[in-house]
């Protein structure tokens, strides 16, 4: 079977995602009932169909002299590790690996995905990407693909400061505000409280759009505690009135009939998004639930393969596909999905559940998809539940100004990893002999 990572090569960087590079089989959309307008096409969103997506015409790329990978170092702890590429010529550029048990990737990282890309080209690396995978053929799945993006995001870093431009705009996007959506991880906060912090959030600093928690994560149709959904749907809901973007998010707690059932309980207190509402794995549960609602089904957060992504579409599971930039892989893989969604006319808002680098490498893609859906995914969660997200960086990328996130001209993903930080952290390299 031939590698399915042949996405593009990008010959330097500087344009677009191209979206009419090699076609990828999509699903035909068959009909289904729609009860009422979609709260999605209401309120804007790019339903295009895929052959107007996929005309965007990409500008040319700006040609790098190749120069080789040296040297791969790793600063972690179990939470979260960043990775720092340099080139023969001193060029560097910082990536990381995805979050949680970040130091069993790190190991990973090491063994699995710098013996492949030492010596290789830091300027042109789509390749290098693909080669990871056929010499790990053995090792399909999450560990690889969150080694992955420790190397796939330093290097879109280094080859932005070699061109002196942000990520962005070497995707083919352009920096400045990108809306967002307040989105809360806690299912242990009651429902007042919850309406209480969004209230605050949406008068001090502008947010138009807000996700919370329903269900027990993966909890075979179990609340976190008895009668907490229906209460903080419409206790939040009432709280956050008109005009404002509802979504929430069950973390596949439910079978197809109970996701069916709060999904009207849902459509009927304004929420237009439902997040992972079956088990992520269970596409055709999903799919079952898509097709009774009104509202727009989403999902995809855990999905790392491409094989998975195909499902999904095949199935008609979702509405709006969400990767994770991090468990993806990093920017070329996730680029992969969005074409896959773009053939198939559907919008990508990908997930980004905390304050690391996540966030912000969604961000810069998020800036140049064409069919990007309306906003960002925005962590609300501080030191109480994040703790190991603090004091990562010295600068502030994360500002909110009117409920946008800004995305700065500075070069690469224009953040500066605190030095205090990388001292505490753990250190390890890999060296070209």
């Amino acid at each position: 079977m031939s590698c399915p990572l042949r996405l593009f090569r990008p010959c330097g960087y500087g344009q677009p995602i191209p979206m009419d590079a090699r076609p990828i089989r999509a699903p035909v959309r068959c009909p289904r009932p729609r009860p009422r307008p979609r709260p999605e096409v209401a309120n804007g969103t790019d339903r295009r169909p895929a052959t107007r997506l996929a005309r965007a015409k990409p500008r040319q790329p700006e040609r790098t002299a190749p120069m080789k990978i040296t040297r791969l170092e790793t600063f972690g702890t179990p939470d979260l590790a960043f990775v720092r590429a340099t080139t023969e010529t001193g060029a560097q550029g910082w990536g990381q690996v995805s979050t949680y048990l970040a130091d069993i990737t790190t190991e990973v990282f090491h063994r699995q995905i710098a013996p492949h890309a030492l010596g290789t080209d830091a300027t042109d690396f789509a390749d290098t990407l693909d080669l990871i995978q056929e010499r790990e053929h053995k090792f399909p799945g999450s560990y690889l693909r969150r080694a992955m993006a420790g190397l796939d995001t330093a290097l879109w870093d280094l080859n932005g400061k070699l061109q002196g431009k942000p990520v962005v705009e070497l995707l083919g996007g352009t920096p400045g505000k990108l809306r967002a959506y307040a989105s809360s991880m806690k299912r242990d906060i009651t429902p007042a409280d919850e309406a209480a912090r969004f209230r605050r959030l949406r008068d001090e600093q502008g947010f138009t759009a807000f996700k919370w928690r329903v269900g027990r994560e993966c909890g075979r149709d179990q609340d976190e505690w008895p009668g907490r959904t229906p209460e903080v749907v419409q206790t939040v809901s009432r709280a956050l009135g008109d005009g404002i973007d509802k979504l929430v998010d069950a973390n596949s707690c439910y079978s197809a009939p109970r996701a069916i059932e709060l999904g009207h309980l849902l459509q009927d207190n304004g929420i237009g998004h439902f997040e992972e509402p079956c088990p992520y794995w269970d596409y055709d549960a999903t799919a079952r639930v898509r097709a009774a609602l009104a509202l727009d089904v989403t999902g995809g957060e855990q999905d790392c393969e491409y094989s998975s992504w195909q499902l999904m579409l095949d199935r008609r599971s979702v509405d709006i596909l969400q990767p994770d930039v991090m468990y993806m892989g990093g920017i070329h893989r996730t680029l992969h999905v969005a074409r896959m969604a773009a053939a198939a006319g559907l919008p990508v808002t990908p997930h980004a559940a905390n304050l690391g680098l996540v966030t912000i490498c969604t961000m810069h893609l998020l800036k140049a998809l064409p069919n990007a859906g309306k906003y960002l995914e925005f962590s609300i969660e501080g030191a109480d539940y994040y703790p190991w997200q603090q004091g990562l960086f010295r600068n502030d990328p994360y500002r909110i100004e009117d409920g946008h996130a800004i995305i700065t001209a500075e070069p690469g993903w224009g953040v500066e990893i605190d030095p205090d930080w990388l001292a505490r952290a753990a250190y390890r390299v890999s060296e070209l002999a």
